[in-house]
């Protein structure tokens, strides 16, 4: 293999309940093919054995060992580096989360700049209109709902919403969240969409379609003119599927809790409480798994869902839909100064802090 060739390493993920990965065997087989080298560290948590990427041509490493990886090695990761405050020489292509006035990003910046590596945000990888070429959105809107509505469900009885690990399959998912929501004997909700239009809000539209939720779809047109927005409080269920950004309004004000409302549960599934442009200001922390609600007011209840790794509660169709979206696009990697990788550079350096 020439030596100019790309070399791809798929790290293995860090963060805890994170099962998900960017690229499939049946990819790493294509890309091999096409003259790519890739490496994909051992790891106990990924949906997809190891097994099949070894018949697919790739390399291994030791999990972690992506620190020691060749220089001109380009690291696929999905979520956050481990924050120990090691330099980054590499060039990551990761979701950084550090673009938008996050106050976490500014230390992952500073680590990239130091290190003299790069940022590929996925997030930010981009066709020419603009649009993201690969994204999880479908599914972070899916399980976000379920989540949500579990939350209800156990709202209804009384009790706070239980800790959620992943399921096998979206049946799985529904088959649980059926029963929930048969156990609370009360009429379904009725749910507000905010960016229906888009791959969450479609997610978030179809699981509720699933559970016969009533939905008012809502996109850009119906909060143009900038709020107040009266018609999230008359609604038991509030979904956000719009990324925090300038220009976007708050949809739930700061004193929503106190107010008039059948406005019970929020599903922020964009989940951007660190950010300056939070359009859901009642909470300033992401949920877990363990907890996946925070309570910002007792009576009546309102609780906020912000777990931020959704798609990983389906790490099986989650990743097969994303590494499905991305593939033709780390077929180019030996182009990074163009196209799309070559947009993404340009957003990091925009954003690259002073060394």
């Amino acid at each position: 293999m020439p030596a100019s060739s790309p070399h791809l390493w798929i790290r293995s993920e860090s963060r805890p309940n994170e099962r998900r990965v960017g690229v499939l065997p049946d990819g790493v087989a294509q890309l091999v093919a096409a003259g790519i080298r890739v490496t994909v560290e051992q790891s106990p948590h990924r949906v997809v054995a190891l097994d099949g990427y070894v018949q697919a041509g790739a390399d291994t490493a030791p999990e972690g060992s992506w620190r020691d990886a060749p220089r001109e090695a380009i690291i696929l990761g999905l979520k956050e580096l481990p924050e120990d405050g090691t330099l980054l020489e590499h060039r990551h292509i990761m979701f950084g989360h550090a673009f938008k006035g996050q106050h976490s990003g500014a230390a992952l910046l500073q680590r990239f700049a130091k290190g003299g590596g790069a940022l590929y945000d996925l997030e930010y990888l981009v066709d020419e209109t603009g649009r993201r070429v690969a994204a999880f959105g479908y599914w972070a809107g899916y399980a976000g709902a379920a989540v949500s509505l579990l939350a209800w469900a156990a709202q209804q009885q009384g009790r706070p919403c239980p800790a959620v690990t992943a399921w096998d399959s979206a049946p799985d998912m529904l088959g649980d969240l059926q029963q929930a929501l048969e156990a609370t004997g009360a009429i379904r909700p009725t749910a507000l969409v905010i960016g229906a239009l888009g791959r969450v809000g479609r997610g978030a539209s179809a699981l509720c379609a699933a559970m016969d939720v009533p939905v008012t779809a809502w996109d850009m047109a119906e909060t143009a003119h900038g709020g107040p927005f009266p018609q999230v409080l008359a609604h038991e269920l509030f979904f956000n599927c719009i990324l925090a950004g300038p220009g976007v309004p708050v949809f739930v004000p700061r004193d929503a809790g106190g107010l008039p409302r059948r406005l019970s549960v929020i599903g922020d599934i964009a989940c951007d409480p660190d950010s300056d442009y939070n359009p859901v200001p009642v909470y300033d922390r992401a949920t877990s798994w363990d907890a996946p609600v925070c309570r910002v007011h007792d009576a009546p209840p309102l609780d906020v869902m912000a777990i931020d790794n959704l798609p990983s509660l389906l790490p099986a169709e989650s990743s097969q839909d994303f590494a499905a979206q991305l593939l033709p696009h780390l077929g180019t990697l030996d182009r990074l100064d163009d196209g799309v990788w070559g947009r993404a550079h340009q957003t990091y350096l925009q954003h690259k802090p002073e060394e």
